[in-house]
């Protein structure tokens, strides 16, 4: 599973929001930036994660983050679950997984008994020069914004 560790360069990914916008390592750089990968959107899991994390944007902000969700879901149901929320962050919608797949976080996963494979939820956090500073494999869903901003 996911081999990237504090330390390493971040993946340099490019991805596409529930806009149709492209957004890529790039794009952030002198800016932390938080890349939280989600499982599905509008499950109650991760719509209590990207919920904690919309409640805590202005803090974020304070400390010069940005936000971006990423789950292999279209930019129809992102856009969505963006709406709904009213989440202030893209959410990328990474279809052919290649965000995804250049983080490591696609893998078997169990739920209910059942072996399959899917997206852990784990959370990138990245310095302004883009390299990682933190990976949360561990996610509190209700109270994610507090293991990052600690």
């Amino acid at each position: 599973m996911t081999t990237l560790k504090a330390g390493d360069k971040a993946p340099n990914f490019s991805g596409v929001d529930q806009d149709g916008k492209t957004h890529q390592l790039a794009d952030y750089k002198g800016k932390k930036l938080v890349v939280f990968f989600y499982p599905k959107a509008s499950t109650p899991g991760c719509t209590a994660e990207a919920c904690d994390l919309r409640d805590n944007f202005e803090r974020f902000k304070a400390n010069n983050y940005e936000l971006l969700g990423v789950s292999a879901d279209s930019q129809k149901a992102q856009g969505k679950f963006k709406d709904k929320y009213e989440f202030p962050f893209p959410l990328l919608a990474d279809e052919d997984k290649s965000v995804i797949n250049a983080f490591g976080v696609w893998g078997p996963k169990k739920f209910m008994g059942r072996e399959y494979d899917g997206i852990h939820r784990t959370t990138f956090v990245i310095d302004e020069n883009g390299i990682i500073d933190e990976v949360i494999e561990n996610v509190k869903t209700k109270e994610h914004a507090a293991q990052i901003l600690k």
